[in-house]
């Protein structure tokens, strides 16, 4: 039984507004929802029930989440199915209180069922529109395991996306096995389209990953950054650079990146004066949220309430709004009656 002062701290996170940066629409399926996909699929015997999807989120390590990620998209064929999982995202958002979200979408993995990027954005904007409670941008991930000469397809497809709201490019997928340098030229392109970019780097594979993410994609923000802790000289540049990190604590855990939130090294980044944010990456396949995430941080990594408010308000000023409307969020976020100073 939750005792009155763990009561209290998440009767407090979860009245708390709160921004997210890394977040994968499809890996944030309520799973009711993804259940509703499998069953207009004809279902698969690894999922019998409910109770047995949820079971199908446990992984062995990065490998088998990858290979369970793959499985899971098998359910998503038709732009409709991306309207509703939008519309089913957003919604679970709102309960949470996230008031602003960037989301990557995954374009390449769907390309098999003849489902367009453009079209794709916009079937997803249809369903976030349904849930004016929270602001969403786009992100398209351009999905490394498909090689640079198909994240180019990509990039020019995002350019025909007009008003479905998609704001940057990501580099998602296999890290261990693609690195990022082969990627540049697609990344100079899509910043010179206009498009801010991220990067995974430093979750499955070392520092060297994270350093071809910056000297090599020219990246604003790494995604994770978690193996910087293994490079003293990283983890000064990435302080004196102030580049944001999209950390994702309960994720590293769960695919054995870390071995618990007691080990992650997001309190001495913190310390170290790095500029981390916290996201959940794909909270509905590990388990999480926003409140679990700053719940664990708080009981396990001894962050105080003060510095949990900091984290939001530095994952708004690192996002990819426009400038004015980014210092609104701030002062939005600070003038919250929740809000500790």
């Amino acid at each position: 039984m939750a005792s009155g002062s763990e009561l209290e701290l998440s009767a407090w996170l979860a009245a708390l507004p709160k921004v997210e940066l890394h977040l994968h629409l499809e890996g944030a399926i309520p799973l009711p929802a993804l259940w509703e996909l499998l069953c207009k699929y004809g279902g698969d015997p690894r999922a019998a029930d409910l109770s047995a999807l949820e079971r199908r989120f446990v992984y062995r390590d990065f490998s088998d989440f990858i290979e369970t990620w793959f499985w899971k998209n098998g359910f998503l064929r038709e732009y409709d199915d991306f309207t509703f999982i939008a519309e089913s995202v957003a919604r679970d958002l709102a309960t949470q209180r996230v008031r602003y979200a960037e989301v990557f979408f995954s374009p390449p993995d769907f390309a098999y069922y003849g489902l367009k990027t453009a079209r794709l954005a916009e079937a997803i904007r249809r369903g976030l529109e349904r849930v004016p409670e929270v602001q969403v941008a786009l992100i398209a991930d351009l999905v490394r395991d498909y090689g640079p000469q198909r994240a180019a397809r990509t990039l020019a497809e995002v350019r025909e996306t007009g008003a479905a709201g998609v704001v940057g490019v990501g580099l998602g997928g296999s890290e261990q096995a693609y690195p990022p340098e082969p990627f540049a030229a697609v990344f100079e392109d899509a910043r010179r389209a206009g498009l801010h970019t991220t990067a995974h780097a430093g979750e499955d594979a070392g520092p060297a990953s994270i350093w071809g993410a910056l000297r090599a994609l020219q990246v604003e923000r790494v995604g994770h950054g978690t193996r910087a802790a293994e490079d003293p000289a990283l983890l000064r540049h990435l302080a004196e650079r102030r580049l944001p990190l999209e950390m994702c604590p309960i994720s590293n855990v769960r695919t054995g990146v870390v071995a618990s939130v007691a080990a992650h090294p997001i309190r001495a980044f913190h310390e170290a004066g790095l500029q981390v944010t916290v996201s959940t990456d794909d909270p509905k396949m590990f388990g999480t949220s926003l409140e679990a995430e700053y719940a664990a941080l708080v009981t396990e990594l001894g962050f105080g309430r003060a510095e949990v408010c900091e984290l939001i308000a530095r994952a708004a000023a690192a996002s990819w709004l426009p400038e004015e409307r980014r210092h609104a969020l701030v002062a939005e976020l600070r003038a919250d009656p929740a809000w500790i100073a």
